[in-house]
């Protein structure tokens, strides 16, 4: 393509943008943000070539604009900027939950106007910012594209090749079965993960080994950000958790009981999963 937008240049738009520049994918990557040093390192490390404070300039000839922004306010730029991009632009995003997004913007957006398809690659990292993208951040990685009826033919065809063309899979889902989907894979964890880190006295932080940092390490994502998107997937999150607890529930019975039997059968049920997933 000649332009590339991408909205928010930190580990993922930054990752976005070495990607594409690596791969020749476009001519011009551009980088719209709201924070002058975020946007000079990303444009320093070589993820993207322009570089954007404000929407006219950035997208006005855009063929695609990624948003890379947090989840709660990826809709609301996609309605404020529709009118400074040409009729044939295309919107994806990574956010990590999709039906609320999808919905606003499948009401909002104009017609004519850009079209939106939604994705979510499930790449990343707890760290932040653009010194910590990496150009194959995707490759051979899952990326969920979730179309609806209302999603023109040629969009989806464009987004699923772009993510291809950095390295992903696809897999297309509808955005309510992706963010069912991503509550269990993705959300809970974070959210036990922080509960288990809330757990820790000060005086026994030294006492941590590699099972309690691995367990925690997600738990040191951005606050802002995860509030965002468990308020975004609450339902899902809700339920998720309820499923957990019941397992919590059959392990506190186990143990109140002193019933080795259902301890040995509860953890080689984990085993099984967890092995099943590979290294």
């Amino acid at each position: 393509m000649d332009v590339l937008t991408i909205v928010g240049v930190g580990l993922i738009g930054g990752s976005i943008g070495l990607a594409v520049k690596r791969r020749g994918l476009a001519r011009r990557v551009r980088g719209l943000g709201r924070t002058p040093a975020t946007l000079d390192k990303a444009r320093s490390l070589g993820a993207i070539d322009e570089i954007h404070l404000e929407p006219a300039a950035a997208l006005r000839d855009a063929e695609l604009v990624v948003f890379c922004t947090p989840v709660d306010q990826i809709a609301d730029q996609a309605v404020r900027f529709a009118s400074l991009c040409p009729p044939q632009t295309i919107f994806t995003d990574a956010g990590s939950t999709k039906a609320l997004i999808v919905e606003r913007l499948e009401r909002d957006l104009p017609a004519p106007g850009p079209l939106f398809v939604g994705s979510h690659p499930l790449a990343g990292s707890e760290k932040r910012g653009p010194e910590f993208a990496d150009p194959d951040l995707f490759q051979g990685r899952c990326t969920v594209v979730t179309p609806t009826a209302r999603t023109a033919p040629t969009a989806l065809a464009t987004v699923q090749q772009f993510w291809e063309r950095l390295g992903s899979w696809v897999r297309l889902m509808p955005p309510r079965e992706h963010d069912r989907a991503l509550a269990v894979t993705s959300h809970v964890p974070h959210l036990v993960a922080a509960a288990l880190a809330t757990t820790l006295p000060p005086a026994w932080r030294e006492l941590t080994a590699t099972g309690f940092r691995d367990t925690t390490r997600i738990a040191a994502g951005d606050p802002g950000l995860w509030t965002a998107i468990f308020r975004h997937n609450r339902a899902a999150v809700l339920a998720g958790l309820e499923a957990v607890a019941a397992q919590l529930t059959d392990f506190r019975r186990a143990l109140e009981a002193d019933d080795g039997a259902a301890l040995t059968r509860l953890l080689t049920q984990a085993k099984e999963v967890r092995d099943a997933l590979g290294s």
